[in-house]
């Protein structure tokens, strides 16, 4: 019996073309791209760089925090209406910006830059899942526990397509939600670590001086960071909102279709802005409350014994040991989607420059398959060179808080230039994209100017 061949995501198919849903219920049970999102945005940023910057820093900069999340919303929104009404990828979406270009735009190679800088964000995580595994197996070494993360990996996602990651990422994001959020609870009863007083701290608008570069990263990298906006528009093809949308038409048919889809993908990116919202303020909040309660700020080779005090403090000792679990599904879960993601994003690059057909998905699979192997082999030859986690997240970090500012600009381009009239958004969505766009380049210069 021969196998189905695999269809391509990447194409527009007459039979695929659907009718939107209505209703809150049928609308949720089609989202699915957030949650993925969510997979890699619920990792390194949350457990270990916003965590060390609430140890460095207190509740001073919970401000911080909450703008993060709400900052980028808009920008990923508008990124997914043009993916649902023109079809394009994000990379050919932003291929479009004028500038300089050497084969492709010089955001395409921006974006390329940014990737391999984040790549140590990627080692951070290898390092961090590792430490977890030594702790529980001493007698196998951290750099041992490395290579063989990384050969899982590999395994994992060579075959792995749309629905496989979906399935893990919802499987990761239900499960560190629930435990962190809890521990953020409880913390209101240790008053030695927690007053409401020194929580309305922390929107004093305010950036101390002694964590500006971490709190640039964690602008960078928490919420929707700069590669998760690339990488959405993705998400949203292989899901199929694009397709059943289908190509675009002039006809009120096809705008309601594309509208239809279009609300579909806004509560599925506001459904995972809760999501994500909620972790990475809990995630704070426990650093800033028990970490810089006593003292303590994590380190090259004691991170996760330091970050583990998040639980013990809050549920007891004995949950140390769910504490290791879920840094190695909250960690790994994030390797396992960012992995997957940007071999996607490396093989689209690959098409662009010419060296494949939009319509061979084939050529498009082999690409992909290459990019994850070199994807998943380079954060862990990074880790192993560097050794530091924490200083790992914080540079990838920094990297991705540069480039928001160009992304808000090209979305906004895009919007003005190349979306479809029929399905513009109002002028109260397009003036959220501006401010967006204004609070981005705003911190990123200021923090930025802060770090001299």
């Amino acid at each position: 019996m021969t196998s189905r061949p695999e269809k391509d995501p990447y194409q527009f198919y007459p039979e695929e073309i659907q009718t939107p849903p209505s209703g809150l219920l049928p609308i949720l049970r089609r989202i699915g791209p957030g949650v993925v999102l969510s997979a890699s945005i619920v990792g390194s940023g949350e457990l270990i760089a916003t965590t060390t910057l609430g140890a460095q820093v207190g509740y001073a900069a919970l401000w911080l925090i909450v703008l993060s999340c709400l900052a980028k919303v808009f920008v990923q929104a508008e990124l997914g209406r043009y993916t649902i009404a023109s079809g394009e990828t994000g990379l050919e979406a932003f291929n479009r910006v004028p500038g300089p270009r050497w084969q492709v735009g010089w955001v395409v190679w921006m974006w390329a830059f940014i990737v391999f800088c984040t790549l140590l964000q990627v080692g951070a995580m290898y390092g961090g899942v590792s430490q977890v595994l030594n702790l529980v197996f001493p007698s196998v070494p951290v750099n041992l526990w490395v290579v063989l993360c990384m050969g899982l990996t590999i395994g994992l996602l060579l075959g792995g397509g749309y629905a496989r990651i979906e399935h893990f990422a919802t499987f990761k994001a239900a499960l560190f939600t629930l435990v962190t959020f809890t521990c953020a609870l409880l913390l209101v009863r240790r008053p030695e670590y927690f007053s409401w007083s020194s929580l309305a701290s922390g929107f004093s608008f305010r950036l101390p001086g002694n964590g500006v570069a971490t709190a640039v990263a964690v602008f960078g990298i928490t919420g929707v960071g700069a590669t998760e906006l690339f990488v959405y528009p993705y998400w949203c093809v292989e899901k199929g909102y694009a397709r059943f949308t289908g190509p675009r038409e002039a006809s009120q048919t096809w705008e309601a279709r594309a509208r239809g889809w279009i609300k579909v993908m806004q509560v599925d990116v506001f459904a995972s802005l809760v999501l994500y919202t909620l972790v990475t303020v809990a995630f704070y909040l426990l650093g800033a409350g028990i970490l810089h309660g006593m003292g303590l700020v994590p380190a090259a080779t004691d991170m996760i014994r330091t970050l583990s005090n998040i639980y013990t403090q809050t549920l007891g000792t004995w949950s140390v040991w769910l504490f290791y679990l879920g840094a190695v599904v909250i960690l790994y879960g994030t390797v396992f989607a960012a992995t997957a993601a940007h071999s996607r994003l490396f093989a689209d690059m690959m098409r662009l420059l010419g060296l494949f057909e939009r319509q061979n998905y084939p050529a498009r699979q082999r690409f992909r398959r290459r990019f994850l192997v070199v994807l998943a082999v380079v954060p862990a030859v990074l880790f192993l060179f560097i050794q530091s986690p924490v200083w790992m997240v914080i540079l990838g970090g920094i990297a991705q808080a540069v480039m928001l500012p160009i992304i808000a600009i090209g979305t906004l381009y895009l919007r003005y230039r190349h979306l479809p009239r029929s399905v513009v958004p109002s002028w109260t969505t397009t003036a959220a994209v501006w401010v967006s766009g204004a609070v981005m380049v705003f911190v990123v210069g200021y923090s930025l100017v802060r770090q001299q």
